[in-house]
């Protein structure tokens, strides 16, 4: 697709800045310009600044722990160094489950909302990472629904949990009031399974990880979102399903996550599951040709969405881009550092991307991209990176 496609005069994305300003408080809703298709995003390599860890550039692009250590398996998550590369895997195939309220995927800790459609209009996904129960407090499977909703909780530790703490020399007050040091976050969504929820957190590192005692936690700013935008009454269908297929535009691409061992007995390199992962997806199984990486992605267990049939990352190798994340704060600080520097041909809205994703570019160089960027970040207020994306989101 060509750049002129997408020009934006500049008092048109000045009312694009001023419509994420009034928006909700994140940059995550997919619009299915395909009703069929079964895949959303795109993925990405992000050049690592000194300063960042991956868990840093994880949650900027709304990405809990697993998501983006799995995917990056040789890069250390503390300390990744300046100008690694890093895969930012934010291509997602959807769950095979009705595509209505909340589904949520715990074995790949993610959950997709699906907003009811207005006549006339395209339906739309929301997804985000969450955080899950721990092996022995298994966050449970089957359909519920949202029964009432709350902010600024207070939380009332059940016995169990105050039991365990005062055994680990962490005593529980029996009320923990709204505020910084309350687990629950400033946001709740009861769910009519009994004394389960859906909820921020003040220890936001916990997204990605299984370490809650059966609750499922979002970052603060997704759960923000979240409950704006979610009634009352939603339904929520909880499955695991660590093997996904999906068509997008006639493309299958595959997904394989780590098993939970507490929920998945099966033994190693199993392919059975993503065998029915792809005749649910298409009428027949992959080529002889295309077979070995099926089994590769299923014995990676790296999370990354892959094309069937194409080198593993499909990046467009010789174009760099400027990436600032998708959450809300940080798309709106991108597009008025554009108008502030007068970039506005290197605007570029990403096809395949969130609503709101914002690219700068393309430059012919990694060098040429990383001196824009210290320019935008300067002026922006906040981190900008160089990055390489999949050919699906240009």
């Amino acid at each position: 697709m060509s750049k002129q496609e997408y020009s934006m005069p500049r008092r048109l994305l000045s009312i694009a800045v001023g419509l994420i300003l009034s928006a909700p408080l994140a940059a995550t809703t997919f619009e299915m310009t395909d009703p069929n298709a079964a895949v959303i995003g795109h993925n990405m390599v992000v050049y690592s600044r000194s300063e960042d860890t991956l868990l840093d550039i994880g949650r900027q692009f709304d990405l809990g722990y697993r998501d983006i250590t799995d995917a990056n398996p040789g890069v250390d998550a503390w300390l990744p160094g300046e100008g690694t590369r890093v895969v930012v895997p934010t291509r997602f195939i959807l769950p095979d489950a009705p595509r209505e309220g909340i589904v949520i995927n715990i074995a790949e800790m993610r959950l997709y909302y699906y907003p009811k459609t207005a006549k006339d209009s395209l339906q739309q996904v929301v997804t985000h990472p969450i955080g899950i129960g721990r092996e022995g407090w298994a966050t449970p499977l089957g359909k519920t629904r949202i029964t009432n909703k709350v902010k600024n909780p207070t939380w009332i530790p059940p016995e169990s949990i105050r039991k365990e703490h005062l055994e680990n020399g962490d005593p529980l007050p029996k009320v923990v009031p709204a505020g910084p040091d309350n687990p629950l976050g400033a946001y709740k969504m009861n769910l009519s399974m009994p004394g389960y929820l859906l909820h921020g957190t003040n220890k936001p590192f916990g997204v990605g990880l299984r370490v809650s005692h059966g609750c499922i936690r979002l970052f603060p700013e997704d759960i923000e979102h979240l409950f704006h935008i979610t009634p009352s009454n939603t339904g929520v269908e909880i499955l695991y399903q660590p093997h996904k297929a999906g068509l997008r535009n006639g493309q299958l691409y595959l997904e394989a996550h780590r098993q939970h061992k507490d929920v998945d007995v099966r033994e190693g390199n199993n392919m059975t599951p993503m065998v029915k992962a792809i005749l649910t997806a298409q009428d027949s199984l992959v080529s002889d040709e295309q077979w070995p990486l099926a089994e590769d992605i299923v014995r990676d267990q790296k999370g990354v969405v892959i094309p069937v049939g194409q080198k593993q990352l499909d990046i467009v190798e010789n174009l760099w881009f400027l990436h600032a994340g998708v959450n809300k704060q940080a798309v709106s600080k991108m597009r008025q550092a554009i108008i502030t520097l007068q970039l506005d041909d290197l605007f570029w809205p990403v096809r395949s991307g969130p609503k709101e994703e914002t690219l700068i570019g393309p430059f012919n160089t990694r060098e040429e991209a990383d001196i824009m960027g210290k320019e935008v970040a300067a002026v922006a207020g906040t981190p900008v990176w160089t990055v390489q994306v999949s050919s699906d989101a240009l």
